[in-house]
């Protein structure tokens, strides 16, 4: 389905192979709590759109008898590619490069269609119109996100905690105060209101889960230089020819903080929506 959005190609250019080692994951929980809330078994088809490396659709895989994962940008793909073959998963698990506006791109029909935090960098109208004609009936699109409104902070950590604050900071003093995204600026962040946009398209519920999370976690230094150039807003192309001087700069705040190059953290919690395609929202059927 083509639109007029505009899809920046610089936007996660050069993220990918700092994603797994600097991103926190989602909540442990999550497969099983997708499991009973959508009757999965092994069977039917899950497409993850703007899957980025895997993240989601990797440790998904085994719910389903098939998965695809689809995303704009190589890097993504490639490495998506690279982590299902370490897991031995390249026979169930096929990665297609493409914008999610260039859906249904004759992938075919599923089972559920899962966005894990990707879907404010889409045309979402259209892609959520598209996206409901490629479920099967009792299908449901899975939106998650980590949960935004708690702490991060750990109790009695045993290492300082990650400074936020002067990094955000830094991050400006490199690359000006107005954020950057790919070749422009998002001034005013990436949009919210999920809710509305799927309402529109027609699907019914939601219903919410929230995964629990909570546990403390230890980060090292490089842990956090990866969660930062694994950002849009502070991806290395952004930096130029001034690229290793920021990590420099960065390394040297990181280590003010923290000297022993550990940090604590808090494992966040896994916020679910769950939205069927049919009014009366029932679970998804598995098929072969």
């Amino acid at each position: 389905m083509a639109t007029d959005h505009e899809w920046d190609d610089m936007l996660f250019s050069g993220t990918a192979v700092h994603y797994e080692r600097g991103r926190l994951p989602y909540a442990p929980g999550l497969a099983d709590a997708l499991a009973g809330a959508l009757n999965l078994d092994g069977r039917g088809r899950l497409i993850d759109v703007g899957c980025g490396p895997g993240t989601l659709a990797l440790p998904l895989a085994h719910l389903f008898g098939e998965t695809v994962g689809v995303d704009p940008d190589s890097g993504m793909i490639a490495e998506a590619a690279r982590k299902a073959a370490g897991r031995g998963l390249s026979a169930k698990v096929r990665w297609v490069r493409a914008r999610a506006e260039e859906l249904p791109a004759g992938l075919g029909t599923f089972t559920v269609a899962t966005f894990g935090q990707s879907f404010h960098w889409m045309d979402r109208d259209a892609v959520a119109a598209t996206v409901k004609e490629m479920l099967r009936p009792g299908g449901a699109l899975v939106h998650i996100s980590d949960l935004k409104t708690e702490t991060r902070s750990v109790e009695a950590p045993a290492h300082p905690v990650v400074p936020r604050s002067a990094v955000e900071e830094l991050v400006r003093d490199y690359l000006g105060p107005v954020r950057r995204a790919g070749r422009g600026l998002l001034p005013h962040g990436t949009p919210g209101g999920e809710a509305a946009v799927f309402t529109r398209s027609g699907f019914s519920g939601p219903r919410r889960l929230v995964v629990p999370g909570g546990q403390a976690l230890e980060r090292t230094l490089d842990d956090v230089v990866a969660e930062v150039f694994s950002m849009s807003f502070s991806a290395p192309h952004l930096f130029g020819a001034r690229r290793d001087d920021f990590e420099a700069h960065l390394r040297r705040v990181l280590r003010e903080a923290s000297p022993a190059e550990r940090f604590s953290e808090r494992q966040p919690s896994t916020e679910v929506f769950i939205w069927w395609r049919d009014p009366d929202g029932r679970p998804p059927r598995p098929t072969s």
